[in-house]
């Protein structure tokens, strides 16, 4: 088991920031959700993680100490992008890593090679860009490592096998170990994450427990009287973490007690409120991209 702590890390490429003062703590044996939008950092987070990319500034540590070679023993990381050899066989793949790692385990290897399907005669250039995924994925399970790091680990799979690495994801957090993985599928992520971070443009938009985010944040939607209607400084409001006006309309997420801020709304005469609640996709979209964050009724308050 590990804790991973990252502390104002930033990565340039020249005048390009592709992390920017990014600091989050990973928990042991959690698994940990990164998302964003493209182009977000999430892939360079991993690789200054992996000491793959050298951090212009900052650090992350593993149990309080810097990474070395010896830490390495203890990652497994699957790329977004295959790095399995064209002209070996899923076989000569597998004993490669038996022969690399002290704890590979080949039995399990071979159980979950079988799960997906996966011919151990094949060459990796015959393999369709999911079951390369799933290849990885597999052999990677098989470190029986203390820490995962998965970037889009259900790339190009069917929709069956994805459930199936959620599945192995959730178990090996469960037997202890860390995972840490990137999804543009952010069902995927709320399905199987304890905990996130929001990376948008290389800094950190959030970071939480998933189910404390779900449940503090809700939408109060209200209709005012005019377009031109003073809102009379509810936009100062502690209880309002953010408030979104397109004509009549207003929409003000809150980070406590929507029912009060839902009676200050009727106070000052609007009409048409509602309480709505949030999943993990609504809290991603006002976290990077407002204008494009919708959500589900689930209550309803009329005048």
């Amino acid at each position: 088991m590990s804790t991973i702590s990252i502390k104002n890390l930033r990565k340039t490429y020249g005048p390009y920031v592709a992390v920017d003062d990014l600091t989050f703590e990973i928990p042991d044996a959690c698994v940990f959700g990164l998302l964003g939008p493209n182009g977000a950092g999430k892939t360079t987070t991993f690789k200054c993680m992996l000491g793959l990319a050298r951090a212009t500034s900052g650090s992350v540590l593993y149990d309080g100490a810097p990474l070395v070679p010896e830490t390495l023993e203890r990652i497994a990381y699957v790329p977004e992008r295959s790095v399995l050899y064209e002209w070996m066989t899923v076989a000569e793949h597998l004993e490669m890593q038996r022969r690399a790692y002290k704890k590979f385990n080949v039995a399990r290897a071979n159980e979950l090679l079988a799960q997906f399907g996966i011919d151990l005669r094949k060459k990796a250039r015959a393999l369709s860009k999911g079951m390369r995924t799933a290849t990885m994925v597999a052999l990677a399970i098989a470190r029986e490592a203390d820490i995962l790091i998965l970037d889009e680990p259900t790339s190009g799979l069917d929709p069956i096998n994805q459930r199936h690495v959620l599945n192995l994801i959730i178990n090996e957090s469960a037997r202890g170990a860390t995972v840490i993985f990137s999804s543009h599928q952010i069902g995927q992520v709320e399905r199987a994450a304890e905990r996130i971070a929001v990376i948008d443009r290389g800094r950190l938009a959030l970071e939480g427990d998933v189910d404390s985010l779900k449940a503090d944040r809700k939408i109060v939607e209200a209709i005012l009287p005019s377009e031109s209607f003073a809102l009379n400084g509810l936009a100062g409001d502690s209880h309002i973490l953010r408030l979104d006006r397109t004509g009549r309309i207003v929409r003000a997420m809150t980070s406590s007690d929507a029912a009060e801020v839902l009676a200050k709304f009727e106070a000052l005469g609007a009409s048409g409120l509602r309480i709505v609640d949030l999943n993990l996709e609504d809290i991603f979209l006002y976290a990077v991209s407002p204008a494009d964050a919708t959500a589900d009724v689930v209550e309803d308050t009329k005048l």
